[in-house]
């Protein structure tokens, strides 16, 4: 006997990757459901290699006898229906914004804080960060055991899949547009995304910042640390998966590259591609498809008095959203949380 798995927001980018993702890792399960809105209901999902999976409506999907639910449909559907599953005993591990910085909602990253996940029962719901704060904080807390971590400024190079299947189909027509001088008006966008980068994702807020800066900043520090200050710049980029990081780290007492190096060589989800030649570093395009947060180009940081300065790269659909929460429900078994409940 396995579980049973309900992925909502199955028809979406993150939610075809959390099937992907459930396949490939062998998940325990006997029973997988793949939920959606009513307008996507009727159609097929992949489920592996050699299944297909019927979608069904979530407004009218009883959650009764489901174990674990994998949600993205969007902040909003969440909000709505991840309580109602929550209530019928299902686990919800919701990948969207909506729960992330409630104080009684787990917020977790396996390689990180699994201890966090003590407190899910109150809800029954755990959330998963954005898919920038996850890799950074995978990064960093090999590096936050070794010496505190005081502040951290970053720029994102974040991909256009991080905004949906529309997006990049955005990106795909713009770049073939540009070629056959056939240019359409932005509409995922403020501007046009082919062969250019916009300082710009999520909405603005009082302060100037982009919401998407804002959530790096506080979900790092109620991930990792409440007194590590962040500052974001977070852009996006003509890459169709994948976000990249330029990194610097302001730490309290000395560290040394050989030391981040060691740390990060021994810290799980992390694969260290450091070599200072042509081309001995990771790209986004290198990086989709694999599970790792991957960096690069680490040196010190002469402009403080203990700093470091680094990049990563990760697959947003796969560590930045889908395998994170398949690694959560993973750790949720693994330490003895989750019981099979009788069909």
């Amino acid at each position: 006997m396995g579980y049973k798995v309900a992925v909502v927001g199955a028809t979406g980018a993150v939610g075809r990757e959390m099937l992907k993702t459930l396949a490939q890792r062998n998940f325990p399960a006997s029973e997988v459901v793949a939920l959606a809105s009513g307008r996507s209901a009727g159609q097929q999902v992949s489920y592996g290699d050699d299944r297909v999976l019927t979608v069904q409506n979530l407004e009218s999907f009883d959650f009764s006898g489901i174990d674990i639910g994998l949600f993205s449909p969007g902040a909003s559907v969440s909000a709505v229906h991840a309580p109602r599953a929550a209530a019928a005993g299902c686990v919800v591990i919701d990948n969207t914004s909506h729960f992330r910085m409630e104080p009684d909602i787990p917020l977790v990253v396996p390689e990180v804080n699994p201890q966090a996940l003590k407190g899910y029962a109150k809800r029954n719901i755990i959330a998963n960060p954005n898919c920038s704060t996850i890799q950074m904080v995978v990064a960093l807390k090999p590096l936050h055991r070794i010496a505190r971590i005081k502040r951290v400024v970053v720029a994102t190079y974040q991909s256009v899949s991080g905004a949906g299947k529309e997006a990049m189909d955005e990106l795909y027509a713009q770049t073939k547009g540009s070629f056959v001088n056939d240019l359409k008006a932005p509409e995922q966008f403020t501007k046009p995304i082919a062969f250019n980068c916009i300082p710009h994702i999520d909405r603005f807020m009082d302060d100037g910042s982009t919401k998407e800066e804002w959530k790096m900043a506080v979900e790092t520090r109620k991930i990792l640390d409440p007194d590590i200050a962040v500052i974001a710049t977070c852009v996006r980029v003509p890459v169709f998966v994948g976000h990249a990081e330029a990194v610097h780290v302001e730490f309290e007492g000395p560290i040394s590259v050989a030391e981040a190096l060691a740390a990060w060589r021994r810290a799980p989800g992390v694969t260290v591609v450091d070599r200072r030649e042509d081309g001995g570093y990771m790209t986004q395009v290198e990086a989709a498809g694999e599970d790792d947060v991957f960096v690069s180009r680490l040196r010190k940081d002469p402009t403080v008095p203990h700093g470091l300065a680094f990049w990563c790269v990760s697959d947003n659909l796969r560590k930045g959203a889908a395998l994170n929460a398949v690694q959560i429900a993973e750790t949720l078994i693994a330490r003895g949380f989750l019981s099979k409940r009788a069909a």
